[in-house]
């Protein structure tokens, strides 16, 4: 008897894991980078974390073909930022790196899909540099975030009105930051629990 209750429980644990997966299986992450010198571990972290849970994710850039990270792996992209429709999409998740700055800080397409996603009450997420872009689409004001601690970019925060907080990762709402390639995959996983926990 023992055993067969066992047997059920385990069963029903296998079937709701399987739920859940299949149910994030439906769903994709859009991951934007720079296209040279992008952080290495702040993409492939991330992306590690959302595909073993069964999630899609699209890498996109500024511009199509192979994009070079600043410690020298590759990553080829099919698609730009230009090319992407939110609403196939969950999460976007900014990756850092000195490339963010150049890149990404100004790029007004960028910013008008920050803004879109967060009205559409989606995961919208950042690391390293480039919650300095979560910044610029005015998405901050108020809310506590986390920037890689470079002057300029905590500056950046704080006159977006920003609530700075020089921790590692910082949740608030649907607006998840972290500060540096070190929280990588822990990133990743806070991400990722958004994700699940989000209605939209």
């Amino acid at each position: 008897m023992i055993l067969i209750t066992l047997a059920l429980v385990s069963s029903m644990c296998i079937t709701k894991s399987n739920e859940k997966r299949e149910s994030m299986e439906n769903k994709k992450v859009l991951m934007v980078i720079a296209p040279k010198d992008f952080r290495d571990e702040e993409l492939f972290e991330p992306m590690a974390v959302f595909e073993s849970n069964g999630l899609k994710v699209d890498v996109v850039s500024t511009t199509k073909g192979e994009c070079v990270g600043m410690l020298g792996n590759k990553i080829t992209v099919n698609k730009t930022i230009y090319d992407v429709n939110p609403d196939d999409y969950v999460a976007i998740v900014i990756v850092g790196g000195v490339g963010s700055k150049e890149y990404l800080w100004n790029n007004t397409r960028l910013i008008e899909l920050v803004k879109e996603f967060y009205n559409e009450n989606k995961i919208v997420s950042a690391i390293c540099l480039s919650p300095v872009v979560l910044a610029r689409a005015g998405i901050l004001k108020n809310k506590k975030a986390t920037v890689f601690p470079a002057p300029e970019a905590i500056e950046e925060l704080k006159k977006a009105g920003a609530i700075y907080e020089d921790r590692g990762v910082v949740v608030d709402g649907n607006v998840i930051t972290a500060k540096s390639p070190d929280y990588a995959r822990v990133f990743g996983l806070e991400v990722l629990k958004a994700i699940k926990n989000n209605k939209k």
